[in-house]
């Protein structure tokens, strides 16, 4: 009984967005975007469905990356879906590399509708012209010249520090960016550098893991 009721509570829906899942792991209900929806492919495999398009029944779990990796052990997808499930060992990592794709997709959005700068000069200077949303700071870059930027960003905002995402590499960066050897960037106010902090932020909980959801409500330990 309480595995058909499980079952049901991954693909309730009531068509309202900010619908709550119940983890299929811990048990604990969130917000849809708190969690990852997961689907059997053609072939028996799981597949991250992060767009929730995909067709079959889904399998919800916490977006963080330990309990992904979790699920993969403790055969939680088998379970869930009642039916033989091929879990790639890569599965956490393979969901980490989406997030921060789509991310990255982000940004590059955000450049092309001028809603981004990169360069250390640039930055410097939409930090001056009080512009700046957030700042980005390659894994790569120096923490000096981090401090710099953020006590500038925070100089400008009254005290008030501005959001810093840190979670991807020069590659990643001058990639999105169409340039080479990216280090710093700043948002400008606008829609897309929205967008993108809220796909940073969610690549940045996912990598903390459980404990990014700790002091949420309803919490994220594992009820089973």
């Amino acid at each position: 009984m309480r595995q058909a009721a499980a079952e049901q509570d991954h693909e309730d829906d009531d068509g309202d967005d900010n619908a709550v899942r119940r983890c299929a792991l811990t048990r604990a209900r969130r917000p849809k975007d708190d969690l990852i929806r997961f689907v059997l492919g053609p072939d028996g495999a799981v597949v991250p469905d992060l767009k929730e398009r995909l067709p079959g029944r889904g399998v919800w779990l916490t977006a963080a990356h330990d309990r992904v990796a979790e699920a993969a052990k403790r055969n939680v997808f088998a379970r869930a879906l009642k039916t033989e499930a091929k879990v790639p060992e890569s599965l956490a990592a393979q969901v980490d590399r989406l997030l921060a794709d789509a991310a990255l997709s982000a940004l590059a959005l955000a450049n092309k509708a001028g809603e981004a700068v990169f360069g250390h000069a640039k930055v410097e200077e939409a930090i001056a012209k009080g512009r700046v949303l957030a700042l980005v700071h390659a894994q790569e870059a120096a923490e000096d010249g981090c401090r710099k930027l953020d006590g500038k960003a925070r100089g400008m905002r009254e005290g008030s520090p501005a959001p810093v995402v840190r979670a991807f590499g020069v590659d990643d960066l001058s990639l999105a960016s169409g340039r080479t050897n990216v280090i710093h960037a700043a948002l400008i106010q606008g829609g897309a550098a929205r967008k993108f902090l809220a796909a940073a932020a969610r690549v940045e909980r996912y990598r903390k893991g459980s404990a990014a959801f700790a002091n949420q409500n309803g919490s994220d330990t594992d009820k089973e």
